[in-house]
Formats: structure tokens, C-alpha cells, sequence
């Protein structure tokens, strides 16, 4: 198995998408049941992950190494993608809560989470401010505005694509920043919770 795998991988190297499609259908279902293991039983984000784990085999088919595993290659770069993605969740979960906890809510917090929520706020707006004009206002209008992807471009005059597309670029924008910072986030907006 391993001889007719560095045959393939070989292959693949040179661009085969034969090559390709038979390591796909050789190990595409033990690497589901990986992802789904690790994600307690999550089809969807496991066939996700399965596709976007294949699509970086073949963008990155020159670097791989034919002498090593390829199915313990393949599960290192799944349950890499795996563990940011659940980051990135929680980081899209704590920049929601922040917006409808903080934005929209008024809580009765103490003086010092206060000047906290108000350093985070400004920040937020910071990372908004470095947002290219056109995002950046397609990006106020839904999490601001709270209007929907189909009123934007109604109100715009674009496609509701170049919306979507705009917006993920914004997240992932703010995301990559509030990364950095997601712990003490979290433990402000748990902190609000308990106080009286």
C-alpha cells in the first residue's frame, strides 16, 4: 500500500489528477471519520474539512514528501484546519456577543469592564476604519445597520455574491485581529454575565 501511495504521490507531484482522485477515494473516507471523531460527529464541518484538506494537497502537490505517511500528512493538515476553525468560531461567537451584548444591550457593569468595553469598542472601530471604503461600509450596514445581505444590495446596486463576498473578507479581517485578543474578550463578556 505504501509503494503503490509514493507511486501516486510521485504522480501527483507532476500534476496527475488520476493520481490525485485514487488517493481522494483510497483515503477521502478514513479522514472523514477522523474529522468526525475529533469533531463529535459534526458531518458537515467533516466533509468540509475533508475538501479543504484535498483541495490544499493538490494547491500544494509539489511538497509533499513521498518517503512519509500520506494519511498521517493528511490528518495533521485536517486537524490543523479543524482547530482554526473552531477558533475563528469562537471568535466570530465572541464578536457577536460583543455587538448584541455591548451595542445593543446597556449592562450594568462595573467601572473597570466598563473602561474595558469601551477600549474594546474603540478598537473594533479601529479595525472597521482599516477596512477598504466599499467593505468597510458593506460591513457597517450588516452588523451595524443589522440589514441583511439582500437589502445591501438593494441599497448598493450589486449582487448579493460581492456582498457575501465582501463581508467574509471583513470577518476574516476582524477575526485575524481579535484572535490575538480573544481570551481577555471572553473572560470581559463571561465577566458581564455575573454582575448584578
Amino acid at each position: 500500500m505504501f509503494v503503490r501511495d509514493k507511486y501516486d504521490i510521485e504522480l501527483l507531484q507532476q500534476g496527475s489528477s488520476e493520481a490525485f482522485e485514487r488517493l481522494f477515494h483510497q483515503y477521502g473516507g478514513k479522514l472523514y471519520n477522523f474529522i468526525l471523531k475529533l469533531s463529535s460527529g459534526d458531518t458537515y464541518l467533516a466533509e468540509e474539512i475533508v475538501q479543504r484538506t484535498f483541495i490544499k494537497i493538490w494547491d500544494t502537490r509539489s511538497q509533499i514528501d513521498s518517503n512519509k505517511s500520506f494519511i498521517s500528512y493528511i490528518c495533521t493538515i485536517a486537524k490543523n484546519m479543524l482547530m482554526n476553525e473552531y477558533e475563528h468560531q469562537m471568535v466570530e461567537y465572541i464578536y457577536k456577543e460583543y455587538v448584541s451584548k455591548f451595542v445593543s444591550t446597556k449592562y450594568n457593569i462595573t467601572p473597570e469592564n466598563e473602561l474595558n468595553r469601551k477600549l474594546l469598542e474603540e478598537y473594533i472601530d479601529k479595525l472597521t476604519e482599516e477596512l477598504p471604503p466599499a467593505r468597510r461600509q458593506i460591513f457597517v450596514m450588516s452588523r451595524k445597520e443589522m440589514l441583511s445581505n439582500k437589502e445591501i444590495a438593494e441599497r448598493l446596486n450589486i449582487s448579493e455574491s460581492t456582498i457575501q463576498t465582501q463581508l467574509s473578507k471583513a470577518l476574516s479581517f476582524m477575526k485575524e485581529h481579535l484572535a490575538r485578543y480573544y481570551k481577555e474578550i471572553l473572560l470581559l463578556l463571561i465577566s458581564s454575565h455575573f454582575v448584578n
